[in-house]
């Protein structure tokens, strides 16, 4: 058998992705109109993000308790990575560690301190060391090392969605300013906070493809592009990618979800970067 790996929905990981490294997922939540919408199994409305009723929250103890034990049956006693998003952002992590605890020493919680595919890149780290073998100590490893390689970065259109969802570090003292304003966030230590103020979107998003490239350098890398409603701009980030970062894949393209695009409004674009070791 072989070391399992799980993640959460935040992953953003393609569904053909997933399946080929053997990766499992549990949900987060989107509550609306009393209603408990699992993101990733349950039908969620494509516009949930200009809801401002609508709220998220982390995967239960319970799911996570099942896809664990399920996971550790599965492993043939070898054991279990789980990784999730940033504690910074979700209460996943430490529901998790609390699962753990009451597992054993088979269950490993590793946090992403980052979201969407930083977090999946983690989980990918995870699962490849677990194809080739290694032990329960190794994937974990594999999966550490992989959060100290990860950046990243996004732009928000809107500045509403922010406002409400709590998840800005240092926001107050800017997210009052001027309408025009487009922000570029980074994650950092977990966190996600204002890396530079930008005045209008183009030049944003132009920020955001010279720091990415900066990040990069002449460094091999994977990356991915997301996007809230904007399938348009994410192509067009992920194609000034490919021209300026020739030696590196072509980045991997998806939405953000709807857990993540509740905090970051519509038009938002993320780029998550993995560099190679």
């Amino acid at each position: 058998m072989a070391v399992v790996v799980v993640t959460d929905s935040s992953a953003r990981l393609p569904d053909d992705v997933r399946q080929k490294w053997a990766i499992r997922q549990v949900p987060l939540h989107i509550l609306f109109d009393d209603a408990d919408l699992r993101d990733g199994v349950d039908e969620v409305p494509d516009d949930i993000h200009l809801h401002g009723g609508a709220t998220t929250a982390a995967a239960t103890p319970t799911e996570l308790s099942d896809a664990y034990r399920q996971a550790l049956a599965d492993s043939g006693g070898d054991g279990v990575v789980a990784v999730h998003l940033s504690a910074a952002l979700s209460g996943t992590v430490g529901a998790a560690e609390s699962t753990a605890a009451d597992l054993g020493d088979g269950v490993r919680v590793v946090d992403s301190r980052s979201t969407a595919m930083n977090t999946g890149f983690v989980a990918l780290a995870a699962a490849r060391t677990a194809a080739d073998g290694g032990d329960l100590d190794a994937v974990a490893r594999a999966a550490a090392a992989a959060v100290r390689r990860n950046h990243g970065f996004i732009v928000v259109h809107r500045l509403d969605n922010l406002r409400r969802s709590g998840r800005i570090g240092g926001a107050a003292a800017w997210l009052g300013t001027a309408l025009s304003l487009k922000p570029l966030l980074r994650i950092d230590e977990g966190k996600l906070v204002l890396a530079q103020r930008v005045r209008t979107a183009s030049k944003a998003v132009a920020t955001m493809i010279d720091r990415v490239c900066a990040v990069v350098g002449e460094h091999s890398a994977a990356i991915a592009v997301h996007h809230v409603a904007n399938p348009d701009g994410a192509a067009e980030v992920a194609a000034a990618l490919a021209e300026r970062l020739p030696s590196c894949e072509p980045a991997i393209v998806t939405d953000l979800g709807p857990v993540l695009a509740l905090h970051v409004g519509a038009g938002a674009l993320a780029v998550c970067v993995e560099v190679g070791e």
